[in-house]
């Protein structure tokens, strides 16, 4: 038996500090103002608008998170942070963040309420639209949404694109396709592929404006539709990359069902998502994601590779497996 710790209890209990923290610095562009050189406490503080009571704290406990580093009075970014969190890099992951500030944040002040009633918390708890209906009306907002899903998506979709036998196949579609980044990775590492992006017809500017930057406009599509109203689109691979998590346990399998009357004899299904481990204790972040979806959804929630290559065998997949892509994300293949 391990010895008691208080460490660990008070660490989470708190981990709200750090993670307001973090989230403030994003906010207020720290890390972006910080990419273009390091700054002394009293430059970083004036450019930033901090307050000098506020500054030195804010600044040092950046540091002590391993989000900053200072040499000599002089304030810099992490690798990590230069890469991933400065907003003039493709790299950049902070456009979720960005919107777990605004939204997420608050909203999982409500967990004890959705654990005990079942429901969202999000907007719809106040009768306000829910987030979706909200997003797509607002192509600005949409825009940000989209490119926030690229950056957490990236290395999963690079790693699909580089490790599925893709010379086995001709086509490949992305359902729910957002900006498009998972299909642009697969169409870039695989010239013979013809490609389809799928999803609503709101999302078609962005989806085409990033296509177009990685010019790829002769090969790669967007096909509008609604996937649960309409077929999904004909192709020999489809992918869906952090959709089914959205949708209930009927909804999942309408739209794998959907996916495996597309595909032709031999084709595949790409599912990937923060795939729980099946004993349900090593993948936290696929556990807490699920939680998020009680959050944000009436229904949704994260799953098992045991549950998808389930809900796959029942659609009629012949054969599936279950391969880890990277961070907390894996993806299960159906074979028709």
């Amino acid at each position: 038996m391990s010895a008691p710790d208080l460490d660990h209890i008070l660490q989470t209990g708190l981990a709200f500090w750090a993670s307001k923290t973090l989230l403030s610095a994003i906010e207020m562009e720290v890390f972006t103002e910080l990419a273009k050189r390091p700054e002394d406490l009293e430059t970083l503080s004036g450019r930033l608008g901090l307050h000098p009571r506020a500054s030195r704290d804010f600044l040092d406990a950046l540091v002590a998170l391993h989000f900053l580093e200072r040499h000599d009075g002089m304030y810099r970014n992490t690798p990590s942070t230069d890469f991933f969190l400065d907003k003039h890099k493709p790299s950049y992951v902070g456009g979720l963040l960005e919107m777990a500030n605004l939204r997420l944040y608050p909203f999982w002040g409500s967990l004890t309420a959705a654990l005990r009633t079942g429901l969202p918390q999000n907007e719809s708890a106040t009768g306000a639209a829910d987030m979706f209906s909200t997003l797509y009306a607002d192509p600005a907002r949409l825009k940000g949404f989209l490119r926030a899903m690229t950056g957490i998506s990236r290395g999963s979709n690079q790693t699909i694109a580089s490790t599925f036998p893709w010379a086995n196949y001709k086509t490949a579609a992305d359902v729910g396709t957002a900006q498009g980044d998972l299909i642009v990775q697969v169409a870039l590492a695989n010239p013979h592929l013809a490609c389809i992006g799928y999803d609503l017809p709101e999302v078609a500017p962005v989806f085409e404006e990033y296509v177009e930057t990685n010019a790829l406009a002769s090969r790669v599509r967007f096909q509008p539709g609604n996937f649960f109203k309409d077929p999904m689109p004909s192709a020999d691979v489809i992918m869906m990359g952090h959709i089914l998590h959205d949708w209930n346990v009927d909804e999942k399998r309408v739209l794998i069902r959907k996916a495996f009357d597309a595909l032709p004899q031999g084709g595949a299904l790409i599912v990937y998502d923060a795939i729980i481990d099946d004993d349900r204790s090593k993948n936290a972040f696929g556990l807490l994601m699920s939680l998020n979806m009680l959050i944000e959804t009436p229904g949704g929630f994260d799953y098992t590779g045991a549950d998808c290559r389930t809900w796959m065998a029942e659609a009629g997949f012949r054969e599936t497996r279950v391969q880890h892509l990277v961070g907390p994300d894996s993806m299960v293949i159906g074979i028709k």
